[in-house]
């Protein structure tokens, strides 16, 4: 199986390599911070050894867990909030059908809550659980964050009408801290099954735990080729030591520099719409490692051709202050090619016998040529395939790529202090007692 592959052609051509040999001393100390854990954040760097060192006992019992729970479930509850659920989502929504919630298969459907506090959600949510045999995972580090609390309770309450306190019980599953907290307290008074979110892996990079983990087995997906993709690439991204060698590194490298010469946007784009939501976990991962003092790519994201037909008017001609890192996948799952009309009457008829990707890469390479000569800088990162070990890939990728990327910034990409100003807010409105 290939390795992700990152082509920054169009870049180096433009700038010349000086900028790259400049930077590269400070990827390597960056890289080192990450390695050594003598930076600030270093109390959140236990996913940088994650795919190695997870917990072996753990998974074991939670494979255990997701055949039990199998077994009684047609839908799967996922109640959590930004990284309490991206990643999984991200996973589950790139391999499954596009149209699984109509054509269910062997394995639960998984449904989301605590991400919205939309009523009409909710109301929708509970209706559907009305008619079909369903269990949850609650996750929350604390279990007070509003959002996924508030869905809990919600869930939680119809869960126990529908099948009495008991077997309620024996349908959730807590994912939160070890020891302490308010849904730790939950989970053994009422005793679910819990799985510990790591004390050293902050949510945006809890996708590697049972934070992910579960959900994506529960879907019906392999987790031993997820891990096996991250645990590779990890070894990629420490053991090479240039920028020529390490994606990662080149790819934080770029990113820096654009944005020291007045880049100030990153657009994630793909050709494949269930690559949707590996935009959004990407968009928290940088969002909140580096938006912080004053600092940091806007991430933000497009698909093509959808977006070409509403946004591609203003990266082609707007402002110029955007960079373009376009995800490609060489080799899709299936296989769809444009049949002959005689009538021709769309005017079409040159391109029967060409597959779809045929002509979404022609149009994705279109698009790289058009906004080059536009002048927006474009980064490829080509993937083989989309599957598990490929997925697993990527987000060690990305995730190691943030870390070096958010030092060589001069930020401490494991905090995010900025997330707690409109909580305070919010809670005032509310009249929660202390605010």
């Amino acid at each position: 199986m290939g390795q992700i592959k990152i082509k920054t052609d169009h870049i180096v051509s433009k700038m010349g390599q000086e900028p790259i040999a400049q930077i590269e001393k400070e990827i390597l100390a960056a890289k080192e911070h990450l390695l050594k854990g003598d930076a600030e954040g270093n109390d959140f760097l236990g996913w940088v050894n994650l795919p190695e060192e997870y917990d072996k006992a753990e998974y074991a019992r939670m494979k255990a867990d997701v055949a039990r729970l199998s077994a009684k479930s047609k839908v799967f509850v996922v109640i959590g909030i930004g990284g309490s659920y991206l990643g999984a989502r991200m996973v589950i929504e790139a391999l499954q059908s596009e149209f699984a919630s109509m054509v269910r298969g062997e394995k639960p459907y998984v449904v989301y809550a605590g991400h919205t506090l939309g009523e009409d959600y909710y109301t929708q949510l509970l209706t559907l659980l009305d008619h079909e045999n369903y269990s949850v995972a609650v996750i929350s580090k604390s279990g007070t964050t509003t959002e996924p609390a508030v869905a809990f309770r919600i869930v939680k309450a119809h869960l126990e009408k529908k099948y009495g306190k008991a077997e309620a019980s024996q349908r959730i599953v807590a994912i939160t801290d070890a020891r302490k907290g308010a849904l730790h307290d939950i989970a053994v008074n009422e005793g679910y099954p819990m799985y510990v979110i790591p004390d050293n892996v902050g949510g945006r990079f809890s996708v590697l735990t049972p934070v992910g983990l579960l959900p994506i087995a529960m879907a019906g997906f392999d987790t031993d080729r997820l891990l096996q993709g991250a645990q590779d690439m990890r070894r990629l991204c420490i053991e090479k030591n240039t920028l020529a060698e390490n994606p990662a590194m080149m790819y934080a490298a770029v990113r820096n520099i654009l944005y020291r010469n007045g880049i100030k946007v990153e657009m994630l784009v793909s050709s494949l719409p269930n690559l949707r939501y590996l935009a959004e976990w990407w968009k928290q991962l940088y969002g909140e490692s580096e938006g912080k003092d004053h600092k940091g790519l806007l991430p933000h994201s497009l698909s093509i051709t959808t977006d070409l037909h509403s946004m591609g008017q203003y990266v082609q001609d707007g402002e110029r202050l955007m960079m373009e890192t376009m995800v490609h996948v060489a080799k899709p799952a299936t296989h769809v090619d444009v049949p002959t009309d005689e009538h021709n009457l769309d005017g079409i008829n040159y391109l029967v016998g060409k597959s779809l990707t045929e002509i979404n890469d022609c149009a994705m390479q279109g698009t790289v040529q058009a906004h080059l000569e536009g002048g927006v800088p474009v980064v490829e990162i080509d993937v083989d395939r989309i599957d598990e070990y490929t997925l697993g890939q990527m987000i060690y990728f990305f995730e190691f790529a943030c870390g070096v990327s958010g030092y060589t910034l001069g930020v401490n990409p494991f905090n995010q202090p900025g997330v707690e100003a409109y909580k305070k807010n919010m809670f005032h409105l509310l009249g929660k007692p202390g605010f």
